[in-house]
């Protein structure tokens, strides 16, 4: 329904002003305001302009002490989307398998919690977000990481998850589905996902630095590490031994790369040669750039690109931006964020690349780059939208995260009535029991969501020991009940949904 407005977008931008040439002097002007506001630890960035790279910067050092480079890797997470898409695309053009195809037909065990969803979801509706699932549903077995869910753990646990809307109805990010699509290409493809992504995707493209799967960062070596803010100041997160393991999450945000070959993924899509076009036809490029599920336009979107057509393809989110057509995706994992923007008919776009949790300089960054092609007669200053996003936080605290400094630690003897082993249909096990003086919970599948129960007044939220967003335990009423969480700050991330568990109590602690 969307794709005669995507042409008149066409219409649009070819007649559209070209941004001038040799900026690197403002470029680097804005790079250094973003990470001086934000203090960030490092950052690569790569800008094309006509189908050319004109710019890179890379800031900040390793563990090691070497400098960040073009060649380090950092965490991509859902920018994996389109790469997962395009792998698809990929078997599509192969006739391996269709878009169409039924899920089932490659995943006989795949089960959603509607019986007709489950018989008519297509191959190209696990890409789209429009299933009917809560936003972020399921995405407890996917992080935080390390844990020990498996692909077909989330394909077990997607019947229990109950829709939030009717199928093809509505737009909700989700990341379990992409599990599902990774499990499909791996089945229509016969060889693993992380086989599958080298062979089809990284391999023909020259992609020589990004990984997938289980490799081993010493012998890869150049990995930026993540960091996270502590104390108001960012604290890296070293890495667990030399062996990166496959996780459960790889085709919805596993891949790593570097600026160089992101760089390179982003050329493909802008200015593809003829071997790319070969490689992957326009017949796919354009199948994987179709706008098929409308997305809201928040008023800030609005505001300041003028915003009036959002919308989710394979792998990509297309819309206007002060009157010309992008092509975008962002990707967040813990202490890590990243950005790819693509002007299509400008050939022109960047990458950025942040190992950090740093949300807000990645939406400047990624707002004043692209007012350099878009307007840049109305770009302001980088402190102006800093500025902004950081009051719009404070006053999202005030109005939306309740206060819990009155907490004091929950003691056996007040929840004895609770204490037990409870369990979650797709979830599983987790034991609120005695620890001492004190109660603790701990998932036994998800290891990392372990943290002791603290009473605010006459409620009780879980404080996780490794720092994920609280929860809310809301204990039933009579026995037999059923036990339900929820976020104490409803902004946290949408991967923190606790609101889909539901936990009955099956044994005693001991």
């Amino acid at each position: 329904m969307f794709l005669p407005l995507a042409l008149a977008f066409c219409t649009t931008v070819a007649q559209a002003a070209t941004p001038a040439n040799n900026q690197n002097a403002d470029l680097d002007r804005l790079v250094d305001a973003v990470v001086a506001y934000y203090h960030l630890p490092g950052l690569a960035v790569g800008v094309i302009d006509h189908g050319k790279v004109v710019y890179t910067r890379e800031i900040g050092t390793l563990a090691s002490g070497k400098p960040i480079d073009a060649n380090t890797l950092f965490e991509i997470a859902s920018n994996t989307k389109a790469m997962t898409s395009t792998l698809l695309a990929r078997l599509v053009q192969q006739g391996k398998l269709h878009w169409d195809d039924p899920v089932t037909k490659y995943i006989p065990s795949f089960r959603m919690y509607d019986p007709w969803v489950t018989k008519n979801m297509q191959v190209g509706d696990l890409l789209v977000h429009h299933s009917g699932l809560p936003e972020g549903a399921g995405d407890l077995m996917l992080w935080p990481t390390p844990n020990l869910f498996t692909p077909a753990d989330v394909i077990h646990g997607l019947q229990y998850l109950e829709p939030a809307y009717s199928f093809r109805a509505g737009y909700a990010y989700d990341n379990t589905l992409y599990i599902v699509a990774g499990q499909v290409a791996a089945a229509a493809g016969d060889v693993p996902y992380p086989t599958l992504m080298r062979r089809e995707v990284f391999d023909p493209l020259g992609m020589t630095r990004c990984q997938i799967g289980t490799w081993n960062r010493d012998e890869v070596g150049n990995v930026a590490d993540p960091h996270i803010i502590e104390n108001s100041h960012y604290v890296a997160v070293p890495a667990r031994g030399a062996i990166v393991h496959a996780t459960t999450m790889e085709s919805a945000g596993g891949v790593r790369c570097s600026l160089h070959d992101m760089l390179t993924w982003a050329m493909n899509w802008l200015a593809p040669t003829p071997q790319q076009l070969q490689w992957l036809s326009p017949k796919e490029r354009r199948a994987e750039w179709t706008p098929y599920t409308p997305m809201p336009i928040s008023k800030r979107r609005h505001e300041w690109d003028g915003t009036l057509f959002n919308g989710y393809g394979y792998g990509w989110r297309i819309r206007d931006v002060d009157g010309q057509m992008t092509v975008s995706h962002t990707g967040v994992l813990s202490g890590m964020h990243s950005g790819v923007t693509l002007l299509p008919f400008q050939r022109s776009g960047f990458v950025i690349l942040i190992n950090a949790d740093a949300e807000n300089a990645r939406s400047v960054l990624n707002e004043v780059l692209t007012k350099h092609f878009t307007a840049p007669d109305k770009a302001r200053s980088v402190a102006s939208y800093a500025d902004e996003l950081k009051r719009d936080d404070a006053q999202r605290r005030i109005s939306h995260v309740p206060d819990t400094s009155s907490r004091k630690p929950a003691t056996p003897a007040e929840l004895k009535n609770e204490l037990g082993v409870w369990r979650d249909p797709w979830f599983g096990e987790a034991r609120i029991c005695a620890k001492g003086d004190t109660v603790q919970f701990a998932s036994a599948m998800s290891p990392m969501l372990t943290g002791q129960v603290m009473r605010v007044g006459d409620k009780y939220l879980v404080h996780w020991f490794h720092g994920d967003a609280e929860a809310w335990l809301a204990f039933p009423a009579q026995a037999g009940g059923t036990l339900h969480m929820t976020k104490v700050d409803l902004d946290a991330d949408f991967s923190y949904d606790y609101q889909d568990l539901a936990f009955k109590r099956e044994r005693t602690c001991d």
